[in-house]
């Protein structure tokens, strides 16, 4: 399932979890709504479908990324209090509200929203101690003796082993509690939400010719060896901060967005080439501009630049002795 349809059915899903009948009562009982377990590689864009949604269905967000949490935080901390039993008093041990639950309480009270999502990242990945804790969340919807608010929904989310060393994979107990989506990388569905987003034009038109490096993530690569959507898009905010000011945009910058060299290389050339197009489409008229096949004035820079077909069936661009050294990039 591309992020596109994950978005689509957890949009249905909280609706579903929250919607009542005409007498109050809950469509999907409480102890039948399974937390919705998101699994896909790193920077696919599980967290930021999770705050579109919370926006766009006016609804309550807390998110939590659980490797940063100890069971402590996550379950409180022990409290001596004083009871009574058989006539007797003595001393127990009770635990002040979960960090966790109370975050939940705070945000419906901050915002008045009686309904919402706790999002639990990288759920997988937690340690050992606090491992049997985030089950019982799963299974019961409590941290401890403390239980998550009526109306409020579980999602959570984590990397598949082959992505993350640290991760371990769940259980058959476990996955029979909760509804699993498994996500994967769509050049397609990110070039949708890049241009409504105003993703820099070079990226745009880098991954339209090569489509391989939208996404490298795989266990045969060595370790810190990647390139991710969320990598192209904050390269992609880099540039445009970067061209305002007035600053130089190298390979420097591409390596450290784009973790395999080989596209930090190319896509730094390829940048290169698109400012030195850029600039000369500045210098000529909007007549001169268009393309000399499809005579298109659509997004030209310089013969159509980001057309491929254009470009390569283009008799002056195949002849001009100018775009000689332009050429071969393509």
């Amino acid at each position: 399932m591309d992020i596109k349809q994950a978005k689509q059915e957890l949009r249905q899903t909280i609706r579903a979890y929250t919607a009542r009948t005409e007498d109050g009562v809950w469509r999907i009982p409480r102890e039948k709504q399974r937390p919705v377990l998101l699994m896909g590689p790193p920077g696919i864009g599980k967290t930021a479908i999770l705050s579109q949604l919370a926006q766009e269905e006016h609804v309550g967000l807390v998110c939590y990324t659980m490797t940063h949490h100890t069971r402590q935080s996550a379950l409180g901390l022990p409290v001596i209090v004083d009871r009574t039993a058989a006539g007797r008093q003595f001393r127990a041990t009770e635990y002040t509200m979960s960090e966790i639950i109370a975050s939940v309480y705070a945000q419906m009270e901050k915002t008045g929203l009686r309904t919402g999502i706790l999002f639990l990242d990288e759920i997988n990945c937690v340690s050992e101690t606090l491992m049997p804790a985030i089950l019982q969340m799963l299974q019961n919807k409590t941290f401890g003796v403390h239980a998550l608010p009526e109306g409020w929904m579980i999602a959570a989310a984590g990397n598949p082993p082959r992505y993350n060393q640290s991760a371990r994979s769940f259980d058959m107990a476990t996955l029979d509690r909760v509804r699993r989506i498994d996500l994967e990388p769509s050049l397609a569905v990110w070039q949708e939400y890049a241009a409504a987003h105003a993703v820099h034009p070079a990226v745009l038109a880098y991954l339209r010719l090569h489509p391989e490096h939208f996404f490298v993530c795989d266990a045969q690569r060595s370790a810190g060896s990647f390139v991710t959507a969320r990598g192209w898009e904050d390269l992609s905010a880099l540039l445009l901060t970067y061209e305002a000011l007035g600053f130089a945009c190298t390979q420097t910058q591409a390596l450290e967005y784009l973790h395999v060299p080989e596209i930090a290389v190319g896509f730094a050339a390829f940048y290169e080439l698109y400012r030195w197009m850029r600039f000369c489409a500045g210098r000529r008229t909007r007549a001169q501009r268009r393309c000399a096949v499809c005579r298109s004035r659509d997004g030209c820079l310089l013969w159509n630049f980001c057309c491929t077909a254009c470009k390569r069936s283009c008799a002056r661009w195949r002849t001009h002795p100018r775009l000689r050294s332009v050429r071969r990039a393509f």
